[in-house]
């Protein structure tokens, strides 16, 4: 992928952040005007489809995408905090729209769309955003992040740079979280026993926070950390990279 030369960056907000995690979506927005990127918002931006992909609902899940296509149609880039959006639009918009009219249509939205640290590392060249949070901190990498987008330096590269920052990774592959989408709700007592899995992994770490990369993730350890009555810390990568050099969020 090419870097872009002063692009004006599309704002992908995902489900989870629009009706659950809002600040996830105005600490990227920080961060990247902090940049001087310039940004757009399309109002009429709703869901990926991955949601009906995933379930088996492919016509549905078609409607969506078309419609996805039609808001982002002159998008010049556009840049979303979760992996599994990047990954649905990427890698799965060339098998939902096979053998269909916008079957190239889709695939060149795929190349034009970014989860945020890799636009942040590899399109902009930015790893350092003058970021401070003094912590002892691990990090969670999502499922989509590392094996759809192959995502693994980049947002390790933004949290190496800041500052005060004491970064713990996992030894091992990174395995998942138990969110999984609907495989949380179709099989709660699996995902939360993954979950469970992946915390005391941390708990072992001696980490006073874990930072990751989709809001997917965020929401479940969150949630099985408070069911635990663990005090645990769980930041969006986008929440940590906002935080000024006092250690204040900008959002």
């Amino acid at each position: 992928m090419h870097q872009l030369n002063s692009p004006t960056v599309s704002l992908f907000i995902p489900c989870l952040v629009d009706q659950v995690y809002p600040e996830i979506g105005m600490a990227m927005v920080n961060v990247l005007r902090r940049l001087g990127v310039k940004l757009n918002y399309e109002p009429a931006q709703t869901c990926c489809g991955q949601p009906a992909f995933n379930s088996g609902y492919r016509d549905e899940a078609l409607q969506v995408a078309e419609h996805c296509l039609e808001v982002f149609r002159e998008a010049e880039a556009i840049v979303a905090p979760s992996g599994s959006c990047v990954a649905m639009i990427r890698n799965f918009y060339p098998h939902l729209f096979a053998g269909h009219a916008k079957l190239a249509e889709a695939q060149a939205l795929g190349k034009r769309v970014f989860e945020f640290s890799e636009f942040l590392v590899k399109q902009l060249g930015v790893v350092d955003v003058n970021a401070t949070l003094t912590r002892k901190a691990g990090f969670h990498n999502s499922c989509h992040s590392f094996r759809e987008l192959r995502l693994h330096e980049e947002p390790l590269a933004l949290l190496r740079h800041v500052r005060g920052l004491e970064l713990i990774v996992p030894p091992g592959e990174t395995v998942c979280c138990g969110f999984g989408g609907l495989f949380s709700i179709k099989f709660e007592a699996i995902a939360s026993a993954m979950t469970r899995s992946r915390l005391e992994t941390f708990e072992q770490l001696g980490v006073e926070t874990i930072i990751s990369n989709d809001p997917g993730c965020v929401m479940q350890m969150r949630q099985e950390a408070k069911t635990r009555g663990n005090r645990l810390e769980v930041l969006h990568l986008a929440e940590v990279l906002d935080r000024n050099p006092d250690g204040s969020s900008g959002t």
